[in-house]
């Protein structure tokens, strides 16, 4: 190999084991909340692209299966594609803090995932819409889309919330050992982020949605 070869390549070896490995949890000091204006006109933006007076459907894959915190008039199974679910979040309001993040749910690139989509009454939308945002995008760590979802019922548009990967908020690659100490360790202002978890496993069973590797972490999760 010529010396100028040799050199790019030790340069390009520094580069890659200087990056901060995949499971580098972001500094506290760069966590910052969503300021009232940019996060009504992320709502704006949003809403801004769904004809006026039409009733919503909004997917959930996580926590809004088992707490949605809304009224609904319909509720069904849904498959998306492109997206899986995953524990690729850091979490550091509702269940961690920016001290000791916990791990939340994200729909991250790839794949498919299974859960429900709930349908809400144009009439109510606004208010409910408002009180969505403030819990699901206090930090921008995700991206809202309008997704093509499979119901028994035919297809619907749903309000999907997608992980940002653009964000030091999204993580992956943790070793299994390091995401259960996460979890079983990390409280936010939600509570602990193991009933997080857990919750979520139940919640799947009883709706008769499969996922394997959530159904393996929880199984973890609950020995000693």
């Amino acid at each position: 190999m010529e010396v100028s070869q040799l050199f790019l390549s030790f340069a390009f070896l520094r580069k890659v084991n200087t990056l901060p490995p995949l499971s580098y949890a972001p500094a506290p000091s760069s966590f910052r909340l969503l300021s009232e204006a940019e996060r009504r006109a992320s709502l704006h933006a949003t809403m801004a692209t769904l004809p006026p007076g039409q009733d919503i459907w909004i997917y959930g894959y996580g926590s809004l299966i088992w707490r949605p915190e809304f009224d609904y008039v319909e509720r069904r199974d849904a498959l998306l594609h492109g997206y899986h679910r995953a524990l690729c979040l850091w979490s550091r309001v509702n269940r961690g803090t920016p001290e000791k993040p916990g791990l939340v749910f994200g729909l991250d690139a790839g794949g498919s995932c299974r859960g429900v989509v709930f349908r809400i009454d144009a009439g109510q939308a606004p208010e409910i819409m408002e009180a969505l945002w403030r819990r699901e995008m206090p930090s921008g760590a995700y991206i809202p889309r309008w997704l093509n979802c499979r119901t028994e019922n035919g297809k619907v548009t749903a309000l999907t919330f997608t992980m940002n990967r653009n964000t030091d908020a999204y993580v992956r690659g943790l070793p299994q050992d390091q995401l259960l100490h996460i979890v079983r360790n990390a409280h936010g202002s939600y509570g602990p982020c193991i009933d997080y978890v857990l919750e979520t496993a139940d919640a799947l069973m009883r709706h008769d949605i499969v996922d394997k590797r959530l159904s393996a972490l929880a199984h973890r999760l609950r020995q000693a």
